[in-house]
């Protein structure tokens, strides 16, 4: 049952912004211990900082691939993957190419296998944001059957950059289609308490959010 004893199990605590500071790394982690979050996810060029400021507390690090727009050659996702590995990350949220998936090709699948791969060799997990407000709904159905196929450990809906983030529709789709295992993602949008609780009642692990404390005062409210 969701209440406030486990809410911060579900969260991850973001910034991604482009003006984001050692300062506010700072402040990010620091919320999320006050708040027992379960996790800060930041972007790549801020993971060995954060590695080191979260030292043994065993709060997750999350980072992203290929974002905001997932365009980048596999090759290039992979070179990104490696260094946030090497860096410390424990999850990597993966942009795939929606334009590959517009095109009806195959390539994303292959890139998702070869992605998983690079993670499990190394103990840690990789999300697939699939951008759901760009995707028909039987486009999110097939995309993310090419994600559990190829060995996604989660399928996230958003980046946040697109012009929609999570739904409870779309959270109920994929929920469907996806096998057990496999866990959802709601990220893009979610400020309240609220809205995470509708999503997780949905079908969401995960809720991706950068007012991850606001939301933990407000179920404790």
């Amino acid at each position: 049952m969701l209440n406030m004893r486990n809410i911060q199990n579900y969260i991850e605590h973001t910034n991604l912004k482009a003006t984001i500071t050692s300062n506010d790394i700072e402040m990010l982690l620091k919320e999320a211990q006050e708040n027992n979050i379960f996790g800060i996810c930041v972007p790549p060029f801020w993971v060995k900082k954060a590695k080191r400021d979260i030292g043994k507390t065993g709060m997750q690090l999350v980072t992203v691939i290929g974002f905001p727009l997932g365009y980048q050659m596999s090759q290039t996702k992979e070179a990104e993957a490696h260094q946030a590995i090497k860096d410390g990350a424990d999850e990597l949220d993966m942009v795939l190419n929606i334009s590959a998936i517009k095109s009806e090709m195959m390539w994303p699948k292959i890139e998702v296998a070869k992605l998983g791969k690079l993670a499990h060799e190394n103990d840690k997990m990789l999300k697939v944001i699939i951008e759901t407000a760009y995707l028909s709904e039987k486009e999110i159905v097939d995309v993310c059957k090419i994600c559990a196929d190829a060995g996604a450990d989660f399928v996230k809906t958003s980046t946040g950059f697109a012009d929609e983030g999570a739904k409870v529709e779309h959270i109920k789709l994929m929920r469907s289609v996806l096998p057990e295992h496999v866990g959802i993602k709601a990220s893009g949008g979610i400020k309240t308490y609220g809205q995470a609780k509708e999503l997780i009642e949905a079908g969401a692990d995960r809720i991706g959010t950068s007012v991850g404390p606001a939301i933990c005062r407000e179920a404790k409210d």
